[in-house]
């Protein structure tokens, strides 16, 4: 049987009889998917009957294959190994947007960020929503973040501009409401190409095997992370499960804050639990701009959380070759105001809104440390 001789409904079939699908029956059905030819009643089966059988890293190296031929991809032209940051999302415990914030700290090393990422279908705040409450126009076009990425070192591609064809899933992922293979083939489908990655997944049984598609799909550097208290990022409240793409090899190992040069701190001081966006917004231009005299004791630990996060980035690029050499680069990004400075000229090339960040530095200080 040839590829195009099979369909959702059989990939659904086999799917809720627990049978794995080969490589060309994943890449067919998510195809047809990709292609507006199943329907949403189809697409919601497809969606929670993978979930309830659990992905193989065959099929999700297939549906990312076919999700990748959909995509519009660019072809930035930068002299560092090109970087991202997006992760799955999902997670059980609330943290504030690390992985948005860490990547506008890696920009501000030097190193070309190409973050990848969507609004958040499972909770308040993704790296889509953030961007544009802090002025950012998340829907510039692919030529303008190509130009942005060679010009600022950094740009977003907002999913539904990279990715048109997620409009025939994005409705029904709205309406399910739970965790899908989307969440997973985001990090795996960057229309930059990027070839180094840090990848924080909501289950500590997706490292390995998203670090296998990875490697299968070309990822020449990469950091697959869970922390192990329930984090989709490098926790700095505990042990985090990490697999290290180097090349052809593979590499697991468990990381510790004190493998950062860091002092752990409890969940509490980390949680963004009941926060709303605007203060998911407020956070993060704190942190990208104050110094560390006015930030608040929870701020001061997310701020240590996102450098963790920016080391491994760094580390994936070769720029450093330590983790606490990476915490100590990333530091010196934001406390020069070279992060802040990314996050600025990120808003107006992409012809952003400017006076979100006037009104944001107006919030008086005894505010913003609320």
């Amino acid at each position: 049987m040839s590829s195009t001789q099979f369909s959702v409904k059989e990939a659904i079939a086999k799917l809720v009889a627990s049978e794995d699908l080969k490589s060309y029956e994943a890449e067919a059905a998510m195809e047809e998917i990709m292609a507006g030819k199943a329907a949403s009643s189809q697409i919601a089966s497809f969606l929670t009957a993978i979930r309830m059988k659990g992905p193989t890293v065959d099929e999700l190296t297939a549906f990312a294959t076919a999700m990748r031929r959909h995509a519009f991809s660019i072809n930035p032209k930068i002299t560092t190994r090109l970087v991202d940051t997006c992760g799955t999302g999902g997670d059980r415990f609330k943290t504030f947007n690390i992985s948005t914030i860490s990547a506008l700290i890696t920009a501000g090393t030097g190193v070309s960020v190409a973050k990848h990422g969507n609004r958040s279908f499972t909770s308040k705040c993704g790296s889509a929503d953030l961007l544009e409450s802090l002025g950012v126009n998340i829907s510039a076009d692919p030529l303008t973040v190509q130009s942005s990425i060679e010009n600022t070192g950094i740009g977003f591609m907002f999913a539904p501009v990279f990715h048109p064809a997620m409009k025939f899933v994005a409705s029904t992922r709205k309406e399910i409401g739970i965790r899908t293979v989307f969440n997973v083939l985001g990090p795996l489908t960057n229309p930059a190409g990027a070839k180094s990655q840090v990848v924080g997944v909501y289950d500590s049984s997706l490292v390995l095997q998203i670090a296998q598609v990875l490697k299968k799909l070309g990822t020449e550097d990469a950091m697959v992370v869970h922390g192990m208290d329930g984090i989709d990022e490098i926790s700095l409240a505990g042990r985090t499960h990490c697999a290290r793409i180097l090349g052809e090899e593979i590499r697991e190992e468990i990381l510790e804050p004190s493998s950062f040069g860091l002092k752990h701190k409890s969940l509490e001081e980390i949680s963004a639990e009941g926060a709303e966006l605007e203060q998911y917004t407020l956070t993060a231009f704190n942190i990208l701009s104050l110094d560390n005299s006015e930030l608040t004791a929870k701020e001061c630990a997310t701020k240590e959380m996102m450098l963790m996060n920016s080391s491994a980035a760094l580390v994936t690029t070769g720029i450093v070759d330590n983790y606490v050499d990476g915490v100590e680069l990333a530091r010196s990004s934001v406390d020069s105001g070279k992060a802040f400075e990314k996050l600025t000229s990120l808003v107006k090339f992409t012809n952003g809104d400017s006076s979100r960040l006037e009104s944001l530095r107006s919030v008086p200080k005894i505010e913003r440390k609320n």
